[in-house]
Parts: structure tokens; C-alpha cells; sequence
């Protein structure tokens, strides 16, 4: 578990994970929040901070795949789809970064 401060993968999997869960929270709580009881207070929290990390996933996915040397076609573009896909980042962390992750361990 403190290897996921110490590498970049690990790093990786943590924005991954930040980031889905605030695309989450932005979709099923916020924005229904917003529309529907006319309350945009969260919409005007969650938007920015689910922003943020998106960028933080974006720039840590190529760094990442710069330092791992990921084809762009086979790999990169698979994990950077995954952030605007809802549920995509936790999908690719458990068939992607996870098995990396395991393996960079060994």
C-alpha cells in the first residue's frame, strides 16, 4: 500500500481512482442536485476539484506512459479513454495499472 505514494504507477492508480470517483459524484449527486431541487452549490464544488484531477490523469497518464515506454496505440489511448467513461478508470486500474503495478513489485 505505500508503494502507491512512491511510484508513478502507483500515483497513477490513486489520481485514476480520485478522478472517477468525482466524475461520479459530479453525475449521480451533483448535477441531479442542480436540475432537479435547483441547488448548484455542488455542481460548483465538484465541477472544478472532477476537472482538476482530470488533468492530473491526463498529464500523469503520458508521463507515465513516456517513463514505461507504452505504445500509444495498444496502451496510452485505452487508459486516457478511461477517464470519460464513467466507471472506465476503475476498469482500467483492476486490467491494466493494477497488473503493472503487481508486477513492478516483483
Amino acid at each position: 500500500m505505500n508503494r502507491i505514494f512512491t511510484t508513478r504507477i502507483g500515483r497513477l492508480r490513486l489520481i485514476a481512482f480520485l478522478e472517477g470517483v468525482s466524475l461520479l459524484i459530479l453525475i449521480a449527486i451533483a448535477v441531479p442536485l442542480k436540475y432537479i431541487y435547483n441547488n448548484p452549490h455542488w455542481v460548483k464544488v465538484m465541477g472544478p476539484a472532477h476537472g482538476l484531477l482530470f488533468l492530473l490523469f491526463v498529464i500523469s497518464t503520458l508521463s507515465v506512459g513516456v517513463e514505461y515506454r507504452w505504445k500509444f496505440r495498444t496502451t496510452t489511448w485505452k487508459v486516457l479513454l478511461a477517464c470519460i467513461v464513467p466507471f472506465g478508470t476503475f476498469y482500467i486500474d483492476k486490467k491494466i495499472l493494477a497488473p503493472m503495478a503487481r508486477h513492478q513489485e516483483a
